[in-house]
């Protein structure tokens, strides 16, 4: 009884280190199930460390020692599989052999095993569709209940003499079971709780994100006014759950929404120094209330405690704010702060889209309908929920994101012509698949290979985007791994061809009565411009490929 009230003593130190770094980024890796190289060598390393601490917390007996090394040993073979599980225990019972002892080598092999146990119950998991198990406590503790029987099994097989490993494995084999399997379950419960608390953030972001984006669309469709602002201001505020929320251009007030509405008046100019300075260098201000202090400029007796000030954008030109308040003790929540900078890429896209709209009087009914197919709120919420994980490991890449969304609704919104060249098309649909292909990671794959020559010939406007977005949604998304699309040309009698191919063959055609935007209109639109002989084409071939594509007759070079 004395030995396992130690062993558990042991083990709540060995916990609270673990619930110390489940706070840090250092587990976020361990929250999904992955086959990457770099997720693999950190399972590696964090649990070989475990590994090799519950040896040095462990108890000496007998020229043995008790310990809760097979935590580490299970735990690394359970996320990073059979080949990471032997490393991780081979490292641990190394570690173990070091320290001598008549066990050292039934030890080295046992916590060896206990890796590889862990690694192969990972293996059957995954392969049956519930890697969700690997974080159910109750199977952490029976897994490693399973492991310990076998590593007192190998004890006494391999320690020599007999009568002393008997002896050892009598004393210490009951309270190292109950300990290392106790202490693996609620290792996991730790990591479970941790994984829960991430999913539910990214639940409510994307939920708020998608419901932004889906109220919003096509408010600022009729312009950047103070009737719209105050829409889209309600909106946020209501989404949001912030103190206030304020809209303006790059001159006044254009609406506000919330705690200090009484002194905030829209269509009187701008005040803060700190909104002209998010102006005037194009950059995001945050105001925390504490080291960078926040003071109404209208009120002393504003309730607002701190503020964050987003720069609206149409380009490299800033048009003017959104600005977020909390009131004087609240802080703002880190999914609010996250999701600003979205929001501000979204209705700047809008305003774009505004500026397009208000142009685009030649253009017939369906060209604008494909246009606003393009800015579609799901693809927004995509691109958003894709940023906001990418930002968390790598914001580097996550600032190229965003510029490449930017890119993609100012080549949407910006068209102010019915045709472009064949260069501009690519670049368009380019800024469109770096989303998409951040968004599959390693299921998708993109080959583009156009002959040079051909990039100044014209074409009709969102003529290969809305084919690659039907590839990608009606049949990458289909595959689990190895998806491709393939855009290329070829040169025929007339002109040249142009295709566009996926290869998981699944597309099936409309019906009849269908009135979507899709094919029907990029058809629509190349019959007109070309003639009949340029109508879009849709071979099928199923599971195998889908490849779409049209010719661009030699006349039209230049």
């Amino acid at each position: 009884m004395d030995l396992i009230l130690s062993l558990l003593q042991q083990m709540c130190v060995y916990l609270v280190l673990a619930y110390m770094l489940s706070k840090t980024p250092i587990f976020l890796p361990l929250l999904n199930i992955s086959n990457r190289i770099s997720h693999k060598v950190s399972v590696y390393i964090l649990f070989s460390l475990f590994c090799i601490m519950g040896t040095y917390f462990g108890l000496q007996i007998n020229d043995a020692i008790a310990n809760t090394r097979a935590i580490g040993a299970v735990m690394g073979g359970l996320f990073g599989g059979p080949v990471v599980g032997f490393f991780v225990g081979l490292t641990g019972g190394i570690h173990r052999y070091t320290l001598g002892g008549f066990t050292d080598l039934a030890c080295t092999i046992s916590t060896t095993a206990e890796g590889l146990i862990g690694g192969l119950l990972h293996t059957y998991l995954v392969r049956k569709g519930k890697s969700d198990q690997l974080f159910n406590p109750s199977v952490v503790f029976a897994i490693t209940l399973v492991a310990e029987i076998v590593q007192m099994v190998i004890i006494l097989i391999i320690a020599k003499p007999f009568d002393q490993a008997y002896s050892l494995v009598s004393a210490i084999a009951a309270p190292m079971i109950i300990a290392n399997s106790v202490g693996a379950a609620l290792f996991m419960s730790i990591l479970q709780d941790r994984k829960t608390i991430f999913e539910e953030y990214s639940a409510t972001f994307s939920r708020r994100a998608l419901n932004i984006a889906e109220r919003s669309v096509g408010i600022l469709a009729s312009g950047f006014n103070s009737q719209n602002a105050e829409k889209i201001a309600r909106i946020i505020y209501e989404e949001t759950n912030v103190g206030a929320v304020s809209i303006t251009d790059d001159e006044k007030i254009l609406a506000f929404v919330g705690i200090g509405d009484d002194h905030h008046k829209p269509e009187t100019p701008i005040s803060s120094q700190s909104t002209m300075d998010a102006i005037k260098k194009n950059d995001i201000i945050y105001l925390d209330g504490k080291e960078r202090p926040y003071q109404c400029s209208i009120s002393m007796d504003c309730k607002l405690g701190s503020a964050l000030i987003i720069p609206l954008r149409t380009g490299d030109k800033v048009i003017g704010t959104i600005k977020l308040y909390e009131p004087k003790r609240k802080l703002f929540s880190t999914i609010n702060m996250s999701m600003a900078e979205g929001i501000a890429q979204l209705l700047s896209s809008q305003i774009l889209f505004g500026d397009y709209q208000q142009k685009q009087t030649l253009l017939s009914q369906a060209e604008i309908k494909l246009l606003h197919a393009q800015v579609n709120p799901h693809f927004l919420f995509n691109a958003l929920n894709t940023i906001s994980a990418v930002i968390r490991r790598d914001p580097t890449k996550a600032r190229e994101l965003i510029q490449h969304l930017s890119q993609f609704f100012r080549s949407n919104l910006k068209q102010d012509i019915e045709t472009v060249t064949l260069e501009e098309e690519l670049a368009h649909v380019n800024a469109y698949l770096t989303i998409e292909k951040a968004r599959f990671t390693d299921r998708l794959e993109v080959d583009i290979n156009i002959d040079h020559a051909l990039m100044d010939l014209k074409l009709p406007t969102f003529t290969l985007q809305p084919l690659v977005e039907n590839a990608i949604k009606h049949g990458i998304s289909n595959l689990l791994e190895g998806g491709q699309i393939r855009i290329y040309s070829q040169a025929i009698e007339d002109g040249y061809k142009v295709i566009v191919q996926d290869n998981a063959g699944s597309y099936v055609a409309p019906k009849e009565d269908h009135a979507g935007l899709g094919m029907q209109i990029v058809d629509k639109r190349l019959t007109n411009q070309f003639g009949r002989n340029s109508a879009l084409t849709i071979d099928v071939e199923p599971n195998q490929l889908t490849r779409m594509s049209f010719i661009i007759p030699i006349k039209n070079k230049n």
